[in-house]
């Protein structure tokens, strides 16, 4: 038994290699990229201290109201702020782009190509089935996009903290729902086999780079849409809702009499407050209600996710292998 896996390893082993080096250049550019923007976010860090302890001294109130000198150094610290806040979104909008991204990488040069260029011959005349050349062609970037993404993740969820903005975003914004936790790392090893399996099924790299986009940002889109609904609930409802703070607001609006639910916008149209209060009497309204996720909802809704990401995940990899065994045998 140790042999088969001591044998299975080295089969594969050797493949991975020939992968490595036929993406050097690319890897080595990735590679760069995640570097110079790890320093990036450490400078950003010490440039954000550093305003904020200069403001600290100045002794001057956030809210201004100390006088003209005290106002402006209130007003250029809070616009280098909030320029440090979006310098953070901006980096956290990138990495949730990077799915897409790396499976138009996989689905083009590393599989596509490969098949419209002909060169997988050379790879499996030379002890190397089809199965494992395309296990070696997503087990590398999974490993490598994986550690290296999680990686980056963790250093902007630090930098955000050592920051200490005075506004930070809530944990249910899109841009910091999809970098922490797990569905960073579910979203790319999604990415990576929807790649394999357009690049299969093309065989053409620009056709394989257009489905690959198309599908992994799709996906992105409907669960940053969706996922509020992906784990049950909380609701408060009254004429007067009084609710928890750091709760993600899902939907909101009115209860009639008989229990039925109205949009919010129901009466959007009335301009004055007498017809609104008109309106919502003819529509039998008597009280409001509020669909929520409280903060303790983070993980059930992240686990979720990434189940199901990651059972699309297998079955598009499943779906992969039956396309080549049926191509190629």
């Amino acid at each position: 038994m140790s042999t088969t896996l001591t044998s299975a390893r080295s089969t594969l082993r050797r493949p991975a290699r020939v992968v490595g080096r036929q993406h050097r250049a690319a890897l080595r550019i990735m590679g760069g990229i995640a570097l110079v923007a790890v320093i990036g976010l450490i400078a950003l860090v010490l440039r954000a201290s550093h305003v904020s302890e200069a403001f600290e001294a100045s002794n001057c109130p956030v809210e201004g109201g100390a006088g003209r000198a005290c106002d402006q150094t209130a007003r250029t610290y809070a616009d280098s702020m909030n320029t440090y806040r979006r310098v953070f979104d901006y980096y956290a909008l990138s990495l949730m782009a990077l799915p897409t991204l790396f499976s138009a990488f996989v689905a083009g040069p590393m599989v596509a190509r490969e098949l419209e260029n002909g060169t997988f011959r050379m790879s499996w005349t030379q002890s190397v089935s089809p199965a494992r050349w395309l296990a070696a062609r997503l087990a590398l970037p999974a490993v490598l996009l994986v550690a290296g993404t999680a990686v980056l993740a963790v250093c902007l969820h630090g930098a955000r903290a050592l920051a200490d903005l005075p506004y930070q975003p809530e944990w249910y914004s899109a841009q910091v729902y999809a970098t922490t936790g797990t569905v960073l790392a579910a979203h790319i090893l999604f990415a990576l086999c929807v790649g394999a399996l357009a690049g299969l099924l093309t065989r053409r790299v620009l056709p394989a780079l257009t489905v690959s986009v198309i599908v992994t940002g799709a996906m992105t889109a409907a669960f940053t849409y969706f996922r509020g609904f992906l784990w049950p609930r909380a609701t408060v409802t009254g004429r007067s809702m009084d609710v928890e703070s750091d709760i993600w607001w899902v939907e909101t609006g009115h209860i009639t009499g008989t229990g039925e639910r109205l949009p919010q916008d129901v009466c959007a149209q009335v301009s004055s407050a007498p017809e609104y209060a008109r309106c919502m009497a003819d529509h039998g309204v008597t009280s409001h209600y509020l669909d929520y996720h409280p903060a303790s909802h983070f993980w059930p809704l992240q686990l979720v996710e990434t189940g199901i990401l990651l059972a699309l995940a297998a079955l598009a990899l499943a779906l992969a292998f039956r396309v080549l065994r049926r191509l190629h045998g």
